[in-house]
């Protein structure tokens, strides 16, 4: 590995480890991270909302934001989607050419229906995803991510605990950009609309 590459590749890793964080807190960021050629392609099998299989070849020629959470978190995970609408919704038409698949660490309380509402309040390009366990942890796997679960309250209520980075994909499916959040919705769009240009 040359010098540049180590770089790269110790600021991807020291940026995954900023980003991981209790929904209840929130890192601020100012600039996307390349990560060409440092984080694996877009690839899984999962089913949506809609009880749909899907693949990463279903969104193959869009720009995709993938993100982890649960639809539970009352801080970092409705914070985040929103300033990726808000991004989204600065692109205009180009903004129909991206997808935000929004992947679940909490399948046992985020059903298809329940996943389904929570992401219709964000837009048309959010896509809700829960898959078996295997499945999850596979991806969980191959992005570097965490998550666990805190201790039940007296009620069953619980919190979890997950990594907040937001992978971006061009349209051929290769990483690009990795977004911290807190990452302002004008730097993600412009960033955005750069690879909306070459896809």
């Amino acid at each position: 590995m040359n010098a540049r590459r180590a770089t790269r590749a110790l600021a991807l890793t020291l940026a995954l480890g900023l980003a991981l964080c209790g929904c209840t807190q929130r890192q601020l960021g100012h600039h996307l991270t390349d990560v060409s050629g440092l984080v694996a392609p877009l690839e899984f099998h999962m089913t949506d909302q809609d009880g749909a299989p899907v693949s990463a070849a279903s969104y193959r020629g869009d720009v995709v934001m993938l993100y982890f959470g649960y639809t539970h978190c009352l801080d970092a995970c409705p914070t985040t989607l929103a300033t990726l609408a808000d991004a989204i919704g600065q692109l205009g038409a180009q903004g129909k050419r991206v997808r935000v698949l929004f992947v679940t660490v909490d399948p046992r309380r985020d059903s298809e229906p329940v996943l389904k509402r929570y992401v219709s309040n964000f837009g048309p390009q959010f896509v809700g995803l829960r898959g078996t366990r295997a499945q999850l942890t596979d991806m969980i796997k191959r992005y570097r991510v965490s998550y666990h679960y805190e201790k039940p309250d007296a009620n069953g209520a619980y919190e979890v605990d997950h990594s907040s980075a937001v992978f971006i994909f061009g349209g051929r499916g290769r990483a690009r950009l990795l977004a911290q959040t807190g990452a302002p919705a004008a730097v993600l769009a412009a960033d955005l609309r750069q690879l909306l240009e070459r896809t």
